[in-house]
């Protein structure tokens, strides 16, 4: 792919904070920008920041930011070279990828096939057995359609198990099996889940980890053969598998332990070919990591990673995209400090309700240390129609102590009037002795709030 077309302007198919962040890293690099919006985002800072803006349809995102036909004519009509999926969305989605590139254009991010290859579970777990990464114990493939030989599969792995679809994603499509009882029931219905959800009925199965953690590895891959990885994240702070707070370096693994799984990493990346930013990611317990899943695109939680590392991930897909060499060495790469990420959003801090409306107040925390990663002003509508993540604050220490203390500071200084946001969440958990011991497990949240609710 180095014959890749060179390209001044850059459509990012997307809105909200992810959408100004492209924007920034394409004005460094002297980029110009096109946003598309929805009716209802017309007046977002994206859509003032950009050389270009054009309505995409209206507010439903079915109707607009998925629409992969109107895109691909905003795209033309701008006369726009390259397009940014940026997160959700269309980022993974392997059509729309092939879609661009068809259309003569230069899509940020990795090929339609590679997005095929690791969207399916299975296919990515075999891709990753053969590269030598460290998989969850499981079926060799899809299950069987003889419920005999799944039990037999089941009773191999050993009992608790988890079924999953293979097109599956975001929490859903899975079910924990304690028993070989409760089997044959769990496995009709998650395919009939996964039927209604992905269109897709495969499903595979997987040793269940009772306390496992979160952790994932970024790599950065161009098309002249280099390929690397900058560090790894604790994400094990999870409710409804949905990432709450995340941090940087993983506290108490090994520096060792990751180098020598970040290199398995990039290995399997030069070996499928891979292009563009990723992350893999990890179940990880009692020292060991099992791949779950490979992400094709930027992550939220990416800044974590950029201030632990002093890279612009962003900055750098576009550079790939433009057929660029990566000017890094994998020795040039140090991971440095410690970096926390507090997602917010405008949701009730109690029940996690959305709670969309008007912000009359947005006071955004300073001082060294602190990142604020947003969209959002005063006077800002927060809209129903899409996900409720209204900013993300990073903080950065020499420590991981002094990276919860300048987050517990810019937390206290963060005023939000109008909505209702998770700030108070944050605070409580920045305050948990065992999260200030570093290294809880996936299901600790959900503990956490169970034990704090009124039964």
């Amino acid at each position: 792919m180095s014959d890749m077309q060179r390209f001044k302007r850059v459509l990012i198919a997307n809105r909200g904070e992810i959408a100004l962040r492209i924007q920034r890293a394409c004005r460094q690099l002297g980029l110009e920008t096109v946003a598309v919006y929805s009716e209802a985002d017309a007046d977002s800072r994206h859509v003032h920041e950009a050389d270009v803006a054009l309505c995409i349809g209206p507010a439903a995102a079915s109707k607009s930011y998925l629409d992969m036909e109107g895109l691909l004519l905003a795209a033309k009509v701008t006369e726009a070279g390259a397009i940014h999926p940026g997160y959700g969305f269309l980022s993974e989605n392997a059509d729309f990828a092939d879609a661009v590139e068809a259309a003569g254009l230069t899509f940020v991010g990795p090929t339609g096939a590679s997005i095929r290859m690791m969207g399916d579970k299975i296919t990515a777990k075999r891709a990753m057995r053969d590269a030598g990464v460290p998989c969850v114990p499981g079926s060799d493939g899809p299950l069987p359609s003889s419920a005999e030989e799944v039990r037999a599969i089941a009773l191999e792995v050993g009992f608790p198990v988890i079924v999953k679809a293979s097109g599956g994603g975001g929490g859903r499509g899975m079910r924990v099996v304690h028993s070989v009882d409760e089997l044959d029931d769990a496995v009709a219905l998650t395919a009939k889940e996964a039927q209604q959800a992905f269109g897709n009925p495969t499903l595979y199965l997987e040793k269940y980890m009772q306390k496992p953690r979160h952790v994932e590895i970024q790599v950065l891959c161009d098309t002249h053969g280099t390929a690397l990885w900058l560090g790894a994240r604790d994400c094990s702070l999870q409710r409804r598998h949905q990432k709450v707070l995340e941090e940087a370096p993983a506290p108490g693994i090994p520096p060792e332990t990751i180098a020598e799984i970040g290199e398995r990493c990039v290995q399997a990346c030069r070996q499928i070919g891979y292009r563009g930013a990723g992350t893999f990611e990890f179940l990880y317990e009692d020292g060991i990591f099992a791949f779950i899943e490979m992400n094709t695109r930027v992550q939220v939680e990416h800044p974590i990673t950029e201030e632990t590392t002093g890279i612009d991930i962003v900055a750098q897909q576009l550079r790939v995209a433009q057929g660029e060499t990566l000017d890094l060495r994998q020795e040039d790469i140090l991971m440095q400090g410690h970096a926390i990420e507090c997602r917010l959003n405008a949701e009730d801090a109690a029940t996690f309700m959305p709670s969309p409306g008007t912000v009359t107040r947005w006071d955004l925390p300073g001082g060294p240390g602190i990142r604020v990663d947003t969209h959002v002003v005063s006077n800002y509508t927060v809209q129903p129609y899409y996900d409720s993540l209204i900013g993300k604050i990073i903080s950065y220490g020499a420590t991981r102590e002094q990276a919860i203390a300048r987050m517990r500071v810019a937390l206290a200084e963060m005023r939000v009037e109008g909505i209702s946001t998770n700030i108070a969440l944050h605070q409580d958990l920045l305050a948990d002795p065992q999260f200030q011991e570093g290294g809880v497990d996936i299901h600790y949240l959900e503990r956490w709030l169970a034990e704090r609710s009124p039964s």
